[in-house]
């Protein structure tokens, strides 16, 4: 896959490939809620859109980001996975959670509170890095090769 970056600043091209709120979102979604299905990412409450839920999946897993799947015992429904690459975002997700508790909640003050902002931030993301990969080897047993 051709991709076209604005730039040649590690920032900018990183948020080239997985700096929309879609991609951040879908990784949050599966690292923290631990979803799996496209069911599942449909009914967030960020309420996306199919066909940009569907195509944001696929430029994720062209990146090797997530892989996509089928279950032993269900092989219409494809499962989603994140790779060590995926999962290396933890940090990021966790650096925009303590950002926004900081600058955020003076706009929406209704925003949900996490108990993980006055937590040690690398713990937390060890944590949540290994509650993960926990997860979804329970479910890289029943995949179909």
């Amino acid at each position: 896959m051709k991709i076209k970056f604005r730039s040649s600043c590690m920032i900018a091209s990183a948020l080239d490939l997985i700096g929309d709120k879609w991609s951040i979102l879908i990784v949050r979604d599966m690292l923290l809620h631990h979803k799996i299905a496209f069911k599942e990412f449909v009914v967030s409450d960020e309420k996306m859109a199919t066909n940009l839920l569907s195509s944001r999946l696929k430029f994720l897993e062209s990146l090797g980001v997530l892989t996509k799947n089928k279950m032993a015992t269900n092989k219409k429904e494809n499962i989603y996975l994140l790779t060590d690459k995926g999962i290396d975002l933890a940090p990021i997700i966790m650096e925009l959670v303590i950002w926004s508790n900081a600058y955020v909640r003076e706009y929406h003050t209704e925003m949900n509170t996490s108990e993980t902002v006055n937590m040690d931030k690398e713990l937390v993301i060890t944590n949540a890095q290994m509650q993960y990969r926990q997860f979804a080897t329970q479910y890289k047993n029943q995949i179909v090769s």
